[in-house]
């Protein structure tokens, strides 16, 4: 219960950080068959599937996503695209945002399964 709620707090913290820096969130915790998105934000014309790492270094939170979440994510992000007929035209975009206790969050745009790519739609 108490990681859960930490996590909650997380998401609302990786949000709050988001909206500062002009992202509209459109979700948090979207389920589907693929897994869980924490946060679905847009700027402009990206549409960033947001995930939120919570470590004890921002170094940790930045690598703590694996090859296979990362295929999750953007299976996901892109079901939400589809499925959203308003965000076509959007690109689609794999961001995390890392957190870590006492430091300033970190927010990492367009990771790549090994670093570095995102989709066009």
């Amino acid at each position: 219960m108490r990681s859960r709620r930490e996590g909650h707090g997380a998401e609302w913290l990786a949000a709050l950080f988001l909206m500062a820096r002009g992202y509209q969130i459109l979700g948090f915790r979207l389920k589907g068959r693929g897994g869980e998105v924490d946060i679905l934000a847009r700027r402009d014309r990206i549409l960033a599937v947001v995930e939120v790492k919570r470590r004890p270094t921002i170094d940790q939170a930045l690598t703590a996503v694996t090859p296979e979440q990362y295929d999750r994510l953007l299976s996901a992000g892109r079901k939400l695209l589809h499925g959203r007929p308003s965000l076509a035209g959007h690109q689609l975009r794999i961001d995390v945002v890392a957190l870590a206790p006492g430091r300033f969050p970190r927010h990492l745009r367009g990771l790549e399964r090994h670093r570095g790519g995102s989709d066009h739609f």
